[in-house]
């Protein structure tokens, strides 16, 4: 019995300790937990303790004004400067085909692609001709016959002229005349078609389609091919009103010129401008510029038609500007600053326009330095008091750089 007793009693002891234990650890996370929120709300946690407030961390750039070249960056399709759908003009049937007339080949000028049934054609220029050999007979004759015709008047002893032309002959003479002369031109045009029996290329091309086969039949303005002509390429940029404020005046001693990269940007090519746009797009209410390469199959690259590609053109000097990271705008389109004591602030971005990982900006703040927060978070409010830290600005990229970087207006 006494030894029962006993146990129990050690048995209770240790569960008195043990819960001692537990108690005094849970009051003094209870301590700590009050302290941590005291000193995040920034007030004292006990009497004679002193709790510094934590502000949020920002990484501000000191910028300056400063004046930049401005590129203006555009994009387009690479069109041949023609592009036909060549059509016969005469009708037949398709007796021969080259060999290069298929989809895909390039073609010269005045190369043989097609021969047509030239049978009659051929007997239409033989009549021709033979029209033409009697009309000539025919006035040959009329013609001595209307010398004739005036020396028998003139023997006749009357004085004067006839008083009808149709005695020295003359109508008949004219008409003679006319035959002729129709007879010429039947002959040039029978020839002309039987010409166009054997289809040529108009220039030097590329053969996009081939519509026809050994055997088809054609009728004049039948669909024979597309072609696309090789000797230059052509591209359409559409410009905003912005992008067309960066150019630069173009003059007599001033040329504009573009580089042109594919959409992989491993490839690149010379463009020149040759022409500029004197209306507005109705549709994407823009103004365009022409890009031309010439040649462009012979390029160390070729430049084929239908390329999408991105136009790089160097601007104009461009004064008073900020340059920041991209990553300083906001998805708003702000741009935060840090005051002098150290309070956000905030403005809409005047973006005249971009380089890769730059953005260039009309600054807000009198001349002088102001800290630009480089990367603005969600939560950010007007008035909020920060801990700026400095971050060193990249390079600029300054007037007369040789370090040229893509925009985009």
């Amino acid at each position: 019995m006494n030894k029962s007793l006993k146990k129990n009693a050690i048995t209770f002891a240790i569960t008195a300790a043990a819960a001692g234990s537990i108690f005094a650890v849970i009051a003094f996370n209870g301590s700590q937990i009050a302290q941590a929120n005291q000193v995040k709300k920034g007030a004292p946690a006990e009497a004679g303790q002193q709790v510094e407030q934590v502000l949020p961390q920002v990484e501000v750039q000191n910028t300056q004004a400063g004046s930049y070249q401005a590129q203006v960056v555009g994009y387009g399709e690479t069109k041949p400067r023609f592009e036909l759908a060549y059509a016969a003009e005469v009708s037949g049937r398709v007796e021969w085909l080259s060999d290069a007339f298929e989809a895909g080949k390039t073609v010269k000028q005045g190369e043989l692609l097609a021969k047509l049934d030239a049978t009659s054609y051929e007997q239409a220029v033989a009549s021709a001709a033979y029209d033409l050999a009697t009309a000539k007979q025919e006035l040959l004759e009329e013609q001595r016959q209307g010398e004739q015709a005036r020396s028998e008047w003139q023997r006749s002893g009357l004085s004067g002229e006839p008083n009808s032309p149709l005695v020295l002959r003359e109508p008949q003479l004219a008409s003679a005349k006319a035959k002729l002369e129709n007879a010429q031109k039947a002959l040039e045009k029978a020839q002309n078609d039987l010409e166009k029996t054997e289809i040529r290329a108009p220039f030097d091309g590329v053969v996009v389609s081939r519509d026809i086969q050994p055997g088809s039949y054609l009728n004049a303005g039948s669909n024979l091919a597309t072609l696309y002509s090789i000797d230059r390429i052509e591209i359409e940029i559409p410009l905003s009103d912005s992008q067309w404020s960066n150019l630069p005046k173009q003059s007599k001693s001033v040329e504009w010129t573009a580089t042109i990269t594919d959409s992989t940007g491993a490839h690149q090519w010379d463009a020149e401008i040759e022409r500029s746009y004197q209306f507005v797009a109705q549709d994407t209410r823009q103004r365009s510029i022409v890009l031309v390469v010439d040649n462009p199959l012979e390029q160390a690259e070729p430049l084929f038609p239908g390329t999408f590609i991105q136009a790089t053109i160097e601007g104009t000097e461009v004064d008073n500007l900020w340059q920041l990271p991209s990553s300083a705008l906001s998805q708003q389109g702000e741009i935060w600053m840090v005051d002098a004591q150290g309070l956000l602030a905030k403005t809409s971005a005047a973006k005249v326009f971009e380089r890769q990982g730059y953005i260039y900006v009309e600054p807000t703040e009198e001349a002088g330095s102001t800290q630009v927060v480089m990367r603005p978070l969600s939560n950010f409010k007007v008035g909020m008091k920060v801990d700026a830290k400095t971050s060193e600005p990249s390079k600029a990229i300054a007037v007369n750089s040789t370090n040229t970087q893509s925009e985009e207006g």
